[in-house]
């Protein structure tokens, strides 16, 4: 008898399972791509569309990624590029979570910012963005505004959350909430030519200080905007940071961060008091 397994077994090729017998499987046994591509990473067969990882990211970890769950918070400017690039990572579950709707000011830097959907909720740009890059990927939309209420709500189930907001008082709201739920955060923020870049545990008090004296609601994003550039830069590493944290992989920026001035192309490493 033709099972789902014994189907991925026997149509992978050199260890590989293309889209199109993902999609085939998917049909023919009544299953969502997600569970052909769980089927198949057990089995230590890889998704073709991995196949570029996988000097990288053994099968192993890329099973891991596919039973991750990671929260975006703000699909804007580093938002975006995010999400774009941990669907294309292959992380199984995504959180996006953003009150707004495109602007035609977003269209200089965000990546899910075009003409035709100006007005259009940002989530919903997002979850299609993400359908259309990696169907195996399983999206959540919030069309609202973290706040200490529902915050633990939104964050449900999540492995890590990254912080892509600009608001000051956001930042704090989440990172708070991150510390009662037990969740890493990875945060990010960009102003002009620069960004900055750190990873707290739920259990550091770093990130609560980070801001402590701020008069105005906005970062200095709002004095200074951003360019096309920043936020695809500090977003990617922010990307790395999450790929880290949910592999156990390398060294991650915990107890200390990145200062990035890509007008003098500098980078510096500084370290953060616990």
């Amino acid at each position: 008898m033709d099972t789902l397994p014994l189907y991925v077994r026997d149509n992978s090729e050199s260890g590989l399972l293309t889209l199109f017998r993902q999609q085939e499987a998917a049909k023919r046994f009544g299953v969502t791509i997600a569970d052909v591509e769980e089927v198949a990473l057990v089995r230590g067969i890889l998704p073709a569309r991995y196949q570029r990882n996988r000097r990288t990211i053994s099968v192993a970890d890329q099973l891991a990624l596919f039973r991750s769950h990671v929260a975006i918070v703000g699909c804007g400017g580093l938002g975006g590029y995010i999400i774009e690039e941990l669907a294309r990572l292959g992380v199984g579950k995504l959180t996006v979570i953003d009150p707004d709707s495109f602007e035609e000011h977003n269209l200089n830097r965000q990546i899910l910012s075009t003409v035709a959907n100006i007005g259009v909720p940002k989530v919903l740009v997002a979850a299609e963005r993400i359908r259309s890059i990696n169907p195996a990927v399983q999206v959540t939309t919030h069309e609202s505004r973290l706040s200490g209420d529902n915050g633990a709500f939104l964050l449900n189930k999540c492995s890590v959350v990254v912080d892509a907001l600009d608001s000051i008082p956001g930042r704090r709201t989440l990172a708070q909430v991150c510390i009662e739920e037990g969740v890493p955060l990875v945060h990010g923020s960009i102003a002009g030519w620069y960004g900055y870049v750190t990873t707290r545990l739920p259990s550091a008090g770093t990130f609560q200080g980070m801001f402590n004296g701020a008069v105005s609601s906005k970062g200095v994003e709002q004095e200074y905007g951003n360019p096309s550039f920043t936020p695809a830069l500090v977003a990617s590493l922010q990307a790395a940071e999450v790929c880290k944290l949910l592999l156990g992989k390398g060294r991650p920026l915990i107890g200390r961060s990145l200062m990035i001035d890509l007008l003098d192309m500098e980078i510096q490493e500084l370290a953060i008091q616990e």
